[in-house]
């Protein structure tokens, strides 16, 4: 493939972009046969490719490499040599790259298209504004919105990084993804189950996420007998924020980088954020917790919420997908919630250790409320 030419100096990274791990994240798409036979497979993979070419010229920091911790380094050379391997390919032992994409034709006529890009230089949000733009782009779509490219503006760097390992916590263990569908009847009677009518409780009402979040880590820590196993390890939940609409003034949601931040604090607001842009102490916090972990002293469990997020608009020409979803994680504990395609339910995404899953899977309340993940078939 070849990328339309741009000359484009280095990116810097934000400091958010310097702390956070350089692992993939993933995501395949399903699309059934072009049943108006506007293109057959080869020629939908051509306009895949073409289409990328000119995307990336737009986010252009997805087909540079990180150098130096410190900016991406935008060289089309280098991008081309990449972006014509086929998988199988080992992409979890490669620190530079940014971006991947895996086209899968079936002799029915169906289609995946599976994309990865670094959470180095990317967040949520950040992944499915490129996404919808290159699909956008494919179809020849019309006001396509650009990315911002220009959050280390936001989140200065550090020129001078102190020891510090953003991979500190990936699973050594054997590790297991699996898909537990919650119909809007659970997840309704979870809800209620987490409300209150004490009026003097800020938010008596928890939404939909954060009342299936706070069920699965109480069945997680129930069925696996946490606390009774280790009583002095520390047990935290943590949730991904999005910073663009609690900074003052709000940022755009056509920011792109890693503008989300990983947190157990009660409250993120502008208090929090200017605590990322003290220079003397925005790396300790992550460094003491990295280290904990490594050692085993705090076990957290990663909440992340994609519901609501724009997963299932990705046109590129032949219709959107009929499902997605997402693959195996390198870490564990980690929970992804995001829609059901109807809209009403939600699927958790749940990556724990494979022992752990197998007494999670056997608890008796979440039996009671899971639906049973039926078959993909279109």
């Amino acid at each position: 493939m070849k990328l339309i030419s741009y000359n484009i100096d280095g990116t810097k990274l934000s400091f958010i972009d310097q702390v956070s791990p350089q692992f993939f994240m993933p995501w395949v798409l399903f699309y059934p046969k072009d049943t108006n036979f506007n293109l057959n497979n080869h020629e939908q993979r051509e306009r895949i490719k073409k289409s990328l070419s000119e995307a990336l010229t737009q986010f252009y920091p997805l087909a540079g490499r990180v150098k130096d911790g410190l900016y991406v380094e935008c060289n089309d050379n280098e991008s081309k040599s990449f972006y014509n391997k086929f998988l199988p390919y080992q992409l979890a032992d490669v620190n530079d790259l940014l971006a991947a994409v895996q086209v899968t034709s079936f002799n029915c006529g169906g289609i995946v298209i599976g994309l990865e890009i670094s959470h180095k230089v990317a967040d949520a949000l950040s992944f499915f504004l490129f996404l919808n733009s290159w699909a956008a782009t494919a179809r020849g779509g019309s006001n396509i919105l650009s990315p911002w490219l220009d959050a280390a503006t936001i989140f200065p760097p550090a020129t001078h990084l102190p020891a510090f390992n953003p991979h500190m916590g990936m699973s050594k263990n054997k590790t297991v993804l699996k898909r537990i569908v919650f119909d809007a009847s659970a997840v309704a009677t979870i809800r209620a189950k987490y409300s209150s009518s004490n009026k003097d409780i800020e938010y008596p009402r928890p939404t939909r996420v954060e009342a299936l979040s706070s069920f699965i880590y109480s069945r997680f820590i129930a069925a696996t007998d946490q606390t009774e196993a280790n009583p002095n390890k520390v047990y935290t939940i943590i949730l991904a924020v999005d910073l663009r609409r609690r900074l003052d003034p709000p940022l755009q949601q056509n920011c792109f980088g890693n503008l989300s931040q990983p947190t157990n604090f009660a409250k993120v607001n502008m208090d929090y954020v200017k605590k990322l842009w003290d220079s003397d102490g925005r790396f300790n916090y992550r460094t003491e917790n990295a280290e904990k972990l490594n050692r085993g002293e705090v076990v957290p469990m990663v909440f992340t919420s994609l519901c609501r997020f724009p997963i299932y608009e990705a046109d590129f020409g032949w219709g959107k997908p009929v499902w997605v979803g997402s693959t195996k994680m390198l870490y564990h504990n980690i929970v992804t919630s995001i829609d059901t395609k109807s809209g009403d339910g939600i699927e958790a995404w749940i990556c724990l250790k494979e022992e752990d899953m197998v007494k999670f899977e056997m608890d008796k309340q979440v039996l009671t409320y899971v639906s049973l993940a039926k078959s993909c078939v279109f």
